[in-house]
């Protein structure tokens, strides 16, 4: 099966690509990932990136999915993969059409876990850590005993600047508009499906599993 999973920062795509790796055994390929292993491979389009990253730039397309070729050619990806942060535009995406066609492979799934802008603030805006040992808390998930105390030691727990309002609000617009268009792509070409982010992890794997065990029949 061969999926891409999209999804707002916060949304839980980690924790359900951990699930569908275990179980359906296939690679997880996060872009990531693929710069690092092409740049510690040396291979030719890896130093390419690496030169760009060294200099604060975006890859280019065509390195980026040169990369993504590379990557989705390799022995492991031949029962399927789970691509994580590619396609990022409409370019790419058709770029991803002209390269499965060429490998003689096609899309099954676009995975959207879908969760409300809303709750991903709450859920974003909620970490504190621990000016002393470091430990992490979530005021929703993993509050500590005594407010703004840490369980472990006693020390201070602080909100990370990048973790306020108005940075991870500033963020889940930017990518909502970079993933509208993306969206629509998936959804015209009928690949798309959303799954509700907002329901226990678990039940949304359940959701998960159900359509993939589809793909199987």
């Amino acid at each position: 099966m061969n999926l891409i999973l999209m999804g707002l920062p916060g949304a839980g795509k980690g924790t359900q690509a951990e699930q569908i790796v275990e179980n359906y055994n296939i690679p997880h390929i996060s872009t990531g990932d693929m710069f690092r292993a092409a740049m510690s491979e040396g291979t030719e389009l890896g130093l390419k990136a690496k030169s760009f990253m060294d200099q604060g730039q975006l890859v280019p397309d065509e390195v980026t999915i040169g990369i993504v070729r590379e990557r989705l050619g390799k022995d492991d990806c031949k029962k399927g993969f789970l691509l994580d942060g590619f396609p990022r535009t409409v370019a790419q995406a058709e770029a991803l059409e002209v390269m499965l066609s060429d490998l003689e492979r096609t899309l099954d799934y676009v995975l959207h876990i879908h969760v409300d802008q809303s709750l991903l603030l709450d859920r974003l805006t909620g970490r504190r850590i621990c000016k002393n040992c470091g430990a992490t808390y979530h005021l929703i998930f993993n509050p500590p005993a005594n407010e703004g105390v840490c369980d472990k030691c006693g020390g201070e727990l602080y909100q990370r600047a990048d973790d306020n309002a108005e940075t991870v609000g500033n963020r889940l617009e930017v990518n909502t508009k970079q993933m509208k268009p993306l969206l629509d792509f998936y959804q015209a070409k009928g690949y798309l499906r959303t799954i509700d982010g907002e329901q226990e992890i678990d039940q949304v794997y359940v959701n998960i599993d159900e359509l993939l065990k589809g793909l199987n029949k």
